[in-house]
């Protein structure tokens, strides 16, 4: 393989040739010993911006925190592709959870496989990356459910022949779970390998860095008055107070950042070839990641 892993990055709206991540079908049949009853490959979507809890529970503020955004989009989402419950009854065997689709008929990638209340999908998907950079899967950025924590793996996906499964761990037992149909259940993220650790970090003090010092002294004081005006301003100027400088890639001195984003644009992945097996034709549900595609930067930003 030719190491490719020293091109560049490219901004929005550049067609230059970009790495390369792949998402080999697995052949089902082959993977399962038999061809599943229900025969869907899980679709792979750019991660969603939104959240539901984002946009209606904070009633909408939360939008306005940009690096909230943006980790929510960086990266692309495994959607779950059966509706249906799982509980676990508090023991670390295998059978200890108990799953039930929604029309009661066999699931196909969900399963207790390692027990400790432990659920996993199997995912029928080879993933193969550009040399040197690892998959980050893990649960949705700022994504929850009550009672299940989705657990994080970095795997080695430039060299690994064979694939990995996506497990998230039930914290509550006797409480039910549901998964509906299109809720995200796996996020995947590229990362460089060796990366965290070419960091040298230090420890120092605020004013050994003058520049710095002055550009956060003057946020700062800013920050204070508005925290005060806020108090009994109406919610319109409450907003105008808001400083906004991160959203604009400015500092409170004007400084503009060199590089600087407020949406990612994130290529969905292309179907190259028709799949291995005849699929079960339906209509995708509607992703539910997302609330009401109005969040506040969605509007501003367009993504």
């Amino acid at each position: 393989m030719t190491n490719d892993s020293h091109v560049p990055i490219q901004a929005a709206g550049d067609d230059s040739p970009r790495r390369s991540i792949k998402a080999h079908r697995i052949d089902l049949a082959e993977m399962f010993g038999r061809a599943p009853a229900k025969a869907i490959y899980p679709r792979i979507v750019p991660a969603s911006p939104d959240r539901f809890w984002m946009d209606f529970t904070t009633q909408g503020w939360a939008n306005r925190c940009l690096p909230l955004r943006i980790a929510n989009q960086t990266g692309w989402f495994i959607m779950n592709e059966e509706e249906f419950e799982v509980e676990w009854n508090g023991k670390p065997q295998v059978d200890g959870l108990r799953l039930k689709s929604k029309d009661g008929g066999p699931l196909t990638y969900v399963s207790s496989m390692f027990g400790f209340g432990i659920l996993t999908w199997t995912i029928p998907y080879l993933f193969q990356t550009a040399p040197g950079f690892n998959l980050l899967a893990r649960g949705p950025a700022n994504y929850f459910k009550d009672a299940v924590v989705p657990l994080d793996g970095v795997i080695e996906t430039d060299w690994l022949p064979y694939p990995f499964t996506m497990n998230w761990k039930i914290t509550r037992p006797g409480q039910k779970i549901k998964f509906d149909r299109e809720d995200p259940m796996c996020m995947l993220i590229p990362i460089r390998r060796g990366d965290v650790e070419s960091f040298a970090p230090e420890i120092r003090n605020l004013p050994s860095a003058p520049d710095l010092q002055t550009n956060y002294s003057a946020w700062h004081r800013r920050r204070r008055e508005a925290a005060r005006a806020i108090q009994t301003a109406s919610a319109e100027e409450a907003a105008r107070l808001m400083q906004g400088n991160y959203i604009r890639g400015e500092t409170e001195l004007g400084a503009r950042a060199t590089e600087h984003q407020n949406k990612l644009d994130v290529r969905p992945f292309a179907s190259m070839e028709e799949p291995l097996i005849p699929l079960r034709h339906e209509t995708p549900a509607e992703p539910k990641p997302a609330t009401s595609e109005k969040g506040l930067l969605n509007r501003m930003f367009g993504r």
